[in-house]
């Protein structure tokens, strides 16, 4: 990119420390919109898309500061040495900024819905004790990782009024737990000198088994929410074709953490066409009936 004129450039580094690609786990917003059918709903939208914003200025925040925070350790890392705190390519000071106005601006977005400050408020405190201690304790560094997932998930139901289903909360908590094992499972590809100091606490075949544990339970609990009659009544017979193109998906993302993907948990699902590829299936059967 050092073609770019330097204002330019500049910017695409700014974007880079804000980590856009990232906001793929917002997604996990819609999820209650989604299964409440609740399209026509225009307020609602609006609230679920501001929602949605807020979670990427604040998700965007946490980056920036846990980026500033791990700048040293990060420029001996064979990857992390390139992001743009650690490669020295945005001033401390300029990120320090950037990362305060996008907080700011996720605040804003949220005010007058104090469900949804509350959630933004344990998200920053989570991932804040995360990035300064949690995450050298082995079990706890996942659960905080997981846990994102879970208050997107209510900010996407309860702090919209949508009512959560039980399934769905369920199914949240234990996709969200393997994706996070599953992270570390592939970070044990590194070489051990640049691998987390957590990763000693981790053999492989417990990795292995944490997450063969989850994936039956998130297989598990979407199978029978899929056949269940309040999902039979809600969403007809659909629902339950997805549940092999659900297994697919999961057994395909496990072959690529095998592979030494899933670190990046965003990158890896964007960039593997055949999880691209199940995941429009899976919406073109969810909602075929409506198209």
């Amino acid at each position: 990119m050092s073609f770019l004129p330097p204002p330019l450039l500049a910017l695409v580094r700014l974007a880079q420390l804000m980590r856009p690609h990232q906001w793929l786990k917002n997604g996990f917003v819609f999820a209650g919109l989604v299964f409440s059918q609740a399209w026509q709903d225009g307020p609602l939208i609006g609230r679920v898309l501001h929602a949605f914003a807020a979670f990427c200025c604040v998700s965007s925040t946490v980056y920036i500061v846990n980026d500033w925070h791990d700048r040293a350790s990060d420029a001996l890392h064979p990857g992390k040495k390139r992001r743009p705190l650690a490669s020295g390519a945005v001033p401390v000071p300029v990120a320090l900024v950037l990362a305060g106005l996008l907080l700011a601006g996720g605040l804003l977005l949220a005010a007058g819905n104090r469900t949804l400050l509350a959630l933004l408020a344990a998200y920053v405190v989570f991932n804040l004790a995360y990035s300064w201690r949690l995450k050298q304790v082995p079990v706890v560094d996942v659960s905080i990782i997981a846990s994102g997932f879970m208050l997107r998930l209510l900010a996407g139901t309860v702090a919209v009024g949508i009512p959560p289903s039980r399934w769905l909360l369920l199914t949240g908590i234990f996709v969200a737990l393997f994706l996070g094992f599953s992270k570390r499972k592939a970070e044990t590809f590194h070489e051990e000198a640049s691998q987390r100091a957590v990763l000693e606490h981790y053999p492989s075949a417990l990795l292995d088994t944490f997450m063969a544990v989850t994936m039956t339970a998130t297989l598990t609990n979407y199978s029978l929410f899929a056949t269940s009659p309040e999902a039979q009544l809600q969403h007809g017979e659909r629902l339950l074709y997805t549940v092999p193109v659900v297994i697919f998906g999961m057994l395909r993302y496990t072959y690529q953490v095998h592979r030494g993907r899933g670190e990046d948990v965003a990158r890896d699902l964007l960039s593997d066409p055949w999880i691209l590829a199940a995941g429009v299936l899976w919406m073109a059967i969810f909602l075929g009936h409506r198209l």
